[in-house]
């Protein structure tokens, strides 16, 4: 059940705006990878991101979650809904992560594309 425990407090500390807390669940080595542009990120460049977001995106929400929880990790559906630029707008995501020694070690993040362009146009 570690990986629902860590799941968790990531998605809690996403929507709280504490983004330091979700840089403790990380492994130093963590790797971040994103469907929408196939590039892999390291803890402090998914780091910048996620402080964006808590910046620039208000009443963070996951809801419609669905999680599996494995040995090595969880899987998790869900769709993320907030308020940006004063509309409200949601983003269907799928997060695979692989954890180990109770820190998450990879994250492959698949995000709707079409959904995606509400925020970068």
């Amino acid at each position: 059940m570690l990986g629902v425990t860590v799941a968790d407090e990531m998605f809690a500390a996403i929507e709280k705006g504490d983004v330091d807390a979700v840089g403790a669940l990380y492994a130093p080595d963590i790797v971040v990878w994103h469907n929408t542009d196939g590039i892999e990120q390291t803890a402090e460049q998914n780091l910048r991101i996620l402080r964006w977001l808590v910046d620039n995106l208000a009443d963070r929400s996951y809801d419609e979650v669905r999680r599996r929880d494995y040995d090595d990790g969880f899987v998790q559906q869900h769709v993320l809904r907030f308020t940006y630029n004063g509309t409200r707008c949601e983003i269907p995501a799928c997060i695979v992560a692989t954890t180990a020694d109770g820190r998450i070690t990879r994250i492959d993040e698949y995000l709707d594309s079409a959904h995606i362009s509400q925020l970068v146009g």
